[in-house]
């Protein structure tokens, strides 16, 4: 194989951190990185991404791009800073502006936050390719979770699917979101288990149940048979009327405002103010 993969899990958000590389080249992608963050001292770090930064310098890789799945709303993007350590391009899925155009609203931001992804350097269509090397990375537009999600397919043997899909034992993401729909989730989870049996999904959040250990990837076979949402063995109505009841009990995520002023920012905080501090919004009673 011309690429590798390694991933990283973070343990405060449950969420994955992938590095992918051509070995010719050595140039590589960071997929979805986390950014520490203490919610009760409003503080960052950068433990988390300095490991993959430190094997990245370790193996004389090139950071290329840092790539998103989407504006995430359980952990904060270390995206920004990234891109100030080493040049890299920041991407993301061309449909980015609506969600920016939503949440400026419900932050009220006014003119404040530019609605036009150019936070972003590269907004990807779906279909539109990127390349390490000779390795070539597919946007595939994964909406259903949020209107903008897109998974990132790699030479059509391994695909970072975002929260477009969990592990087989924890099923599917919830679409409650603003813009979110069962339905629309329903149909890009089938394309993606049309890409074939053998082809891996690299997922960007795990949450096992019971004593199973924590596990990054799985087959688009085992997910056919095995997941308890969206298996073979589920219809579309099943799904929608399963994740619509399910939806209506879920807490907001733990981190959900914090996490949407940066990410729809790629990482960077609001402005700061005149004492030279930047400050994070809570909207109340907005949800």
């Amino acid at each position: 194989m011309s690429y590798q993969i390694k991933s990283y899990f973070h343990q405060d958000t449950s969420t994955f951190t992938h590095l992918l590389w051509d070995v010719e080249s050595s140039e590589c992608a960071v997929i979805d990185p986390v950014m520490d963050f203490d919610s009760k001292a409003g503080t960052t770090a950068t433990v988390s991404i300095g490991e993959v930064l430190a094997d990245v310098e370790e193996q004389g890789l090139i950071i290329k791009y840092v790539m998103e799945t989407h504006a995430h709303a359980d952990h904060l993007t270390s995206a920004a800073y990234i891109r100030e350590k080493t040049g890299a391009k920041l991407v993301i899925g061309a449909r980015i502006t609506g969600i920016q155009k939503v949440f400026s609203g419900i932050f009220n931001e006014g003119s404040t936050l530019r609605v036009d992804g150019s936070q972003f350097d590269i907004l990807l269509d779906d279909g539109e390719a990127l390349f390490l090397g000779d390795t070539r990375i597919q946007s595939m537009a994964t909406p259903g979770h949020t209107p903008a999600c897109a998974s990132y397919v790699v030479e059509q043997r391994d695909v970072f699917v975002g929260d477009t899909l969990f592990m087989p034992d924890v099923g599917s993401a919830r679409c409650d979101f603003p813009g979110g729909d069962a339905g629309t989730l329903y149909d890009s989870v089938q394309r993606v288990l049309a890409l074939g049996d053998d082809v891996v999904l690299h997922m960007c959040h795990d949450y096992p149940p019971g004593k199973r250990d924590v596990r990054s990837a799985v087959t688009v076979a085992e997910q056919r048979r095995d997941n308890i949402h969206v298996g073979d063995q589920h219809s579309r109505d099943d799904f929608i009327r399963m994740r619509t009841e399910r939806d209506a009990g879920l807490e907001m995520p733990r981190l959900i405002f914090p996490s949407l002023q940066v990410n729809i920012r790629a990482g960077d905080f609001p402005e700061p103010e005149n004492n030279g501090v930047s400050y994070l919004k809570i909207p109340m009673n907005q949800f």
